[in-house]
């Protein structure tokens, strides 16, 4: 599984307010990280100390405590593949010439 970590406090509480899991109390957090891997959809995730994470390591992280459909995070929580996907340059250029067929 490949983890991925989060401590930007913003995007944390935007994570937080879209889930919706009261279960978790930021304020106990002193340097809150948000670690989270995707599979097949589901967001599965958990909250670290970022000093706790810097000594065992992102690669030692194999578990998780939440679970939560994607559909439900933030855009910046879904694989970066996904995200890729959007950008067609091509389908532009074809509009375009789509676009001076019209005119003439």
């Amino acid at each position: 599984m490949d983890f991925r970590a989060e401590n930007d406090k913003k995007k944390i509480r935007e994570f937080l307010d879209l889930v919706e899991n009261h279960k978790i109390e930021i304020r106990h957090y002193k340097t809150p990280v948000l670690v989270w891997t995707n599979i097949e959809g589901v967001c599965h995730y958990s909250f670290w100390e970022e000093e706790t994470l810097e000594r065992f390591g992102l690669d030692n992280v194999d578990g998780w405590d939440y679970k939560e459909d994607l559909l439900f995070c933030p855009d910046w929580v879904a694989d970066e593949e996904e995200e890729d996907d959007f950008d067609d340059d091509e389908s532009d250029e074809d509009l375009c010439k789509f676009c001076e067929k019209i005119r003439q």
